[in-house]
């Protein structure tokens, strides 16, 4: 039988020149590459932010990078980062032994960084373009529903506050009418003012004022009539007032998040689709990097793709040259806008792979496939009947945009033998026609079914589909645990450059390990081995067989 021999343990005894721990890090671990990239940022405003005075503060840089390590390892919370601070290498190296408690860190997060995280969010995608990663030439644009924190059950419609503020004003009119018509009878030298249509909280309390002035010995309905209105409708009132005020242009907000909005989500744990206090992220991704994003409170796509694309013109001093978006964008108003902008769109819009099937194609009844004659302006029914023009209407987006349409009606349906597969109406077959739309539609199909359309058509699922799918799948971001629409920008962008950090390591690993080029962030890989440089210092070295000259940034094998 061999001898069984076992390595020794030299952990329990002292050393003379103990090693240094940090040497166990490899040269191309990802944290390595986040204090190259968080010491290449420009944090000059984040430390104007301190006052000075008191106690000793922890450096924002060091502060920065563990929460950019948090992000990219997948730890957001910010106890499991102080303990990781205590009992982790990496959090060790990236923080310089420092320990902050999770207050600290959430403070930092919270107050200091929440006004900055999109400078920051910005430079590091600067980093990327001079990296060669990405070009901001395209944008790959989509959006999400995530599940905001808050209670699922604890709701505000619009519909419901608009109906019982009407009712309670109908009942505050009643009641100040009597008052009125009581204090006319006692008094005829008083003239009875006229109520307004509709009576706010301030008018309310302006005529409770005024009526105390003139009863001096009110009877006893009139008092009990005056401290109802005192004590329990104008409560209501101003109520009502601040629910209509907190939801602005929505339809729907959460008690305990008024920035969240009832939106129906894939993503239901009741599985049967049930409203869901949530924000709508959207992002602009290229190369699955994510370029940018913002934080909207509607649960449609078309109205966020202005200020998304506003939002990225003020971060970068430019716009992009094409614009790829799935059909939830393509409107006349995103179309128009676009074309404003100079840029080549290639947006989808409703119904535009169902025109593509032979069944809708040939199908002689749908408006667009109905014969159009525009000298004369009407259209002719499958019968051959003229569909004469009888008016024009008005559609208002959500974001106030104005299209106009034109009603065509055809004059006599009665009898038709098509009638039962042409419409259901009772009477004449009417029409509603966007002409603009329509063209706009003609142009984008036009660059849809191109070549380099097809060419967007075949990326764009794999680009912003497949970042959500990391986010969500992958690192377990289905839920935001901040409330308010800052902090959930904060928490989401936060999250935003922990993945733009893990994907530059993953293209760093695959692609980065042979080059031989100086990259923006100032580092280089010869033969596997790693050489980083920050404001011409040396920040580490391995490799014996290099020569190196930090002050001029030249090096030499």
């Amino acid at each position: 039988m061999a001898k069984v021999v076992f390595k020794n343990q030299t952990g329990n005894c002292p050393e003379l020149f103990p090693a240094n721990i940090f040497d166990k890090i490899p040269d191309n671990h990802p944290v390595r590459l986040v204090d190259t990239v968080v010491n290449s940022l420009d944090i000059s405003d984040i430390i104007k932010r301190y006052k000075g005075g008191g106690t000793s503060a922890y450096h924002p840089r060091m502060m920065i990078k563990v929460l950019f390590y948090g992000y990219l390892s997948n730890v957001y919370s910010c106890r499991k980062i102080a303990k990781a601070l205590n009992e982790n290498i990496h959090f060790m190296f990236i923080s310089g032994n420092s320990t902050p408690d999770f207050r600290t860190i959430n403070d930092f997060r919270g107050k200091i960084l929440k006004g900055s995280i999109k400078t920051l969010f910005a430079e590091v995608v600067k980093m990327l373009v001079e990296m060669g990663y990405v070009s901001l030439d395209v944008q790959y644009i989509d959006g999400t529903k995530i599940e905001a924190k808050s209670n699922k059950y604890t709701f505000v419609w619009r519909k419901s506050v608009e109906n019982h503020k009407e009712r309670l004003e109908g009942k505050i009119k009643s009641i100040l009418s009597d008052i009125e018509e009581s204090i006319l009878s006692d008094n005829k030298e008083v003239n009875q003012e006229e109520l307004p249509e509709k009576i706010d909280s301030e008018e309310l309390r302006e005529r409770l004022s005024a009526i105390n002035k003139k009863l001096k010995e009110p009877s006893k309905k009139v008092a009990k009539e005056l401290q109802k209105l005192q004590e329990e409708h104008l409560p209501k009132l101003e109520k009502y007032e601040k629910d209509l005020e907190i939801l602005g242009d929505r339809n729907s907000y959460s008690k305990t998040d008024h920035d969240a909005t009832f939106m129906r989500m894939k993503e239901d744990h009741m599985k049967n689709g049930q409203l869901k206090p949530a924000y709508n992220p959207q992002i602009s991704t290229e190369n699955q990097f994510i370029t940018h994003a913002t934080i909207h409170q509607t649960p449609g796509d078309t109205t966020t793709l202005k200020s998304h694309l506003d939002s990225f013109e003020k971060s970068y001093n430019k716009q992009s040259k094409e614009i790829v978006a799935d059909a939830g964008y393509g409107s006349e108003e995103n179309y128009e806008m676009l074309e404003k902008k100079g840029v080549d769109a290639y947006v989808k819009y409703n119904y535009f792979h169902m025109e593509q099937n032979k069944k809708t194609k040939n199908n002689p009844f749908l408006p667009q496939n109905l014969f159009y004659n525009a000298e004369q302006d009407f259209y002719v029914c499958p019968m051959g009947q003229r569909m004469e023009n009888v008016g024009q209407g008005k559609r208002t987006s959500g974001n106030g945009y104005i299209s106009q349409v034109t009603y065509y009606q055809a004059k006599n349906c009665e009898g038709c033998p098509l009638r039962t597969q042409c419409h259901k109406a009772t009477g004449n077959r009417r029409i509603e026609v966007n002409h603009r739309l329509k063209f706009l539609k003609q142009q984008a199909r036009e660059k849809l079914m191109n070549e380099k359309g097809l060419e967007h058509r075949s990326k764009r699922p794999i680009e912003a589909e497949a970042v959500f799918g990391q986010l969500k799948s992958n690192n377990k971001f289905n839920r935001f645990t901040f409330t308010g629409l800052e902090k959930v920008e904060l928490e989401f962008l936060l999250m935003a450059i922990g993945h733009n950090l893990r994907k530059m390591v993953a293209k760093s690993m695959r692609s980065g390990l042979k080059s031989t080029e100086k990259s923006a962030l100032g580092y280089k890989y010869y033969n596997s081995r790693t050489v980083f440089y920050i404001s011409g210092k040396k920040t580490y070295q391995k490799s014996p067989i290099l020569t190196l000259d930090f002050q001029n940034q030249k090096i030499a094998a």
